[in-house]
């Protein structure tokens, strides 16, 4: 029973590591360069419990990208605004379950529509409300789809 407990808890590391630094090793940063990244962790950074933001943005096809945890806000609603455009979602978080031999683990991601278009270069304010879960950690990014 130690033995296969050991092993357990070796294959969930290597599977952990393998998740984590995998996916930093096949990213190319130059098609993956984030227009916009915030994370969301401190409630100092939040005013009338909303994150706001300006940043400029290029026409193009752009997707969101969530870290999220299980103390991540439930619900993101996520508001983008500029002169020649308009967005506004609420993102739910969902928990999706893996059982292994030894474990039962979650991964965790916001439904909602994730990619978006925008036909103008622009001056874009983006508004973050995590309704109420000032102290729940998620990061967020904006980046092209090319």
């Amino acid at each position: 029973m130690k033995k296969k407990l050991v092993f357990g808890v070796i294959c969930l590391a290597i599977i952990s590591a393998v998740i984590v630094f995998g996916d930093m090793i096949n990213t190319d940063n130059s098609k993956n360069s984030d227009v916009f990244h915030i994370r969301l962790a401190d409630p100092s950074i939040y005013e009338n419990g909303l994150f706001q933001e300006s940043f400029d943005i290029t026409k193009g096809e752009y997707e969101f990208r969530f870290v999220p945890n299980g103390d991540s806000p439930k619900t993101l609603t996520i508001t983008l605004l500029g002169e020649y455009f308009s967005f506004s979602e609420d993102f739910d978080l969902k928990g999706t379950p893996h059982q292994t031999d030894i474990s039962l683990y979650y991964t965790w991601d916001y439904d909602g529509p994730k990619k978006i278009q925008v036909f103008e270069d622009q001056q874009i304010l983006i508004e973050i409300n995590p309704n109420g879960n000032l102290v729940g950690s998620v990061s967020l990014e904006l980046i092209p789809i090319k």
